[in-house]
């Protein structure tokens, strides 16, 4: 079980830490249907692992819809964000640790 709490982030999103390190960390985002993760960007590289549920996802303009299995890499500074279509979960690992999400 992961010490860090679960965080409210967007409308129907919450946020956990799982895992951490100075050149890494492991974050569990919950969705609910139709809620968004609005388009963003970070200098961290991020790996999106898609746990459960279906959701389409933006990068730099162009979209995808992934489900359970998926998985793709963000460059640093890419414009990204996603639409929750069935609620799931995503695992994203970013390097370095976002040390906001501390």
């Amino acid at each position: 079980m992961s010490e860090f709490p679960v965080v409210p982030t967007d409308e129907g999103v919450t946020r956990q830490v799982l895992a951490d390190h100075p050149d890494m960390m492991v974050v569990a985002f919950r969705f609910q249907k139709n809620a968004e993760g609005k388009l963003h960007n970070h200098p961290h590289v991020q790996s999106t692992y898609v746990k459960s549920g279906r959701f389409r996802f933006s990068m730099d303009g162009v979209e995808t819809e992934y489900g359970p299995g998926g998985s793709f890499v963000i460059p640093s500074n890419a414009v990204h964000g996603c639409v929750c279509l069935e609620p799931g979960m995503l695992l994203d690992c970013f390097t370095p640790r976002r040390d906001d999400f501390l």
